[in-house]
């Protein structure tokens, strides 16, 4: 039987199969063994032990064609970031160092700026400006009032899409407007693992529709990008791509170098000042990270 991690607790694997329900599994030795450890998201075949209390192990994990490690996923087809337009305002770098990390995964990023019936038009326009002009779709949202909810449902429909965000901007909220409509298996597997609420919050998923996901992954306040070197970052930030062989040098770093098209790029206003600051703090960060 092949089914979906959707949590895991203590040592408990919880699989969604589709049109069978949820599973409580434990992982075979082999994968100790090979120093394997099952992740939130993972395709897995498993093996019944009992049919009626829905228990069983698993004794494959299919191949991912991703995984990340903060949080601790895998198989994501695309991350839903949720930001909250005001109250509090983005913390940019914040928002720039996730759209590194996923861009350094090739995981397509949609933005959810939420709480946009307290903002003012130009703090919306200012966000739409920056993030939509560096080829990221955006869409503003409203929890509270059910607004643009419809097609924030379009863009993750057939998907598997980690939901993440720093904590107070609504992204619980936003879950819960999308969630009652999940089928009853949600509630199984609410059921199924009660004793595992007072744990720290782990990454879980819950089925939309039959082929449809969400990952609530914890709230975060802090990214350290640590996983490459200083020479690739620029190669994350999508809008320097067409300034790409136009400086004077050669790889050029686009930090101090002189007739560097990308900061002919900043100065002339058609790459964001705010995201070229990102770049310099995080080339500066890679650059200092100590070797081992």
């Amino acid at each position: 039987m092949q089914g979906k991690i959707v949590k895991g607790i203590a040592g408990f694997y919880y699989i969604h199969v589709v049109g069978s329900g949820v599973y409580e599994c434990k992982a075979k030795g082999i994968f100790r063994k090979e120093k394997i450890k099952p992740l939130v998201g993972d395709n897995v075949d498993i093996e019944v032990i009992d049919g009626y209390e829905k228990t069983g192990n698993i004794i494959r994990i299919l191949p991912r064609k991703n995984e990340l490690i903060r949080p601790a996923v895998a198989n994501i087809d695309q991350a839903l970031v949720v930001f909250a337009v005001t109250r509090p305002s983005p913390h940019f770098n914040l928002l720039d160092r996730f759209l590194v990390m996923m861009e350094s995964k090739r995981i397509p990023v949609i933005l959810c700026f939420n709480k946009e019936d307290i903002a003012e038009d130009v703090q919306i326009e200012t966000l739409e400006r920056i993030y939509s002009g560096c080829g990221y779709p955006c869409v503003f949202t409203s929890a509270l009032k059910q607004r643009n909810i419809g097609r924030v449902k379009e863009l993750l429909s057939g998907k598997t899409t980690a939901i993440a965000g720093p904590s107070g901007v609504g992204k619980s909220s936003i879950i819960n407007v999308l969630q009652p409509e999940a089928n009853m298996e949600t509630g199984d597997i609410s059921r199924k693992i009660e004793r595992g609420k007072h744990t720290t919050r782990h990454s879980e998923l819950f089925p939309i529709d039959g082929d449809s996901y969400i990952m609530d992954t914890p709230g975060f306040s802090s990214l350290y990008i640590s996983d490459f070197e200083k020479e690739e970052l620029k190669y994350y930030f999508p809008e320097f791509g067409k300034y790409e062989g136009m400086c004077r040098f050669d790889g050029c770093s686009h930090t101090h170098e002189p007739d560097c098209a990308v900061k002919k790029g900043v100065s002339d206003g058609e790459i964001a000042v705010l995201r070229y600051e990102s770049y310099k703090e995080m080339y500066e960060e890679l650059k200092d990270k100590r070797r081992y």
